[in-house]
């Protein structure tokens, strides 16, 4: 189970470094319907319900509870940045509300990279 935890957490860094890509391609692209975000959407739902899996399988492995609480503060820092879109969209001059979609997404990834090191390395994932 450790390393299945290990390996969903390689992905999720992927997956994160993945959204930015799709991020900043969304926003350097000339479609004026907003298709070019689509792939940065859809990734979203990735980035939310992989880390409830693995906070699932480091709960059933006994992993530390820091490494299940980081699992699900990535989920809740998905929500945010939901609702920060959400919000971004329905008011004028939600260019500012977006500059904060970009920071919670740096604090995402912040927690995803502690994860991940802590995931591949040995001690850290030690019953306890």
């Amino acid at each position: 189970m450790r390393k299945a935890f290990a390996g969903l957490a390689a992905l999720l860094l992927v997956v994160v470094v993945a959204q930015f890509f799709f991020a900043a391609s969304g926003g350097f692209s000339t479609d004026p319907d907003r298709g070019a975000y689509r792939p940065h959407h859809v990734l979203g739902y990735v980035i939310f319900l992989l880390p409830l899996l693995m906070a699932g399988i480091a709960a059933v492995a006994r992993l530390p509870r820091r490494l299940i609480g980081l699992s699900a503060l990535v989920a809740v820092l998905t929500s945010v940045e939901v609702l920060i879109a959400k919000v971004a969209r329905a008011i004028d001059g939600g260019e500012v509300a977006f500059g904060l979609h970009a920071v919670v997404a740096l604090a995402l990834f912040a927690v995803v990279w502690m994860i991940f090191r802590a995931a591949w390395t040995p001690s850290a994932t030690a019953a306890g």
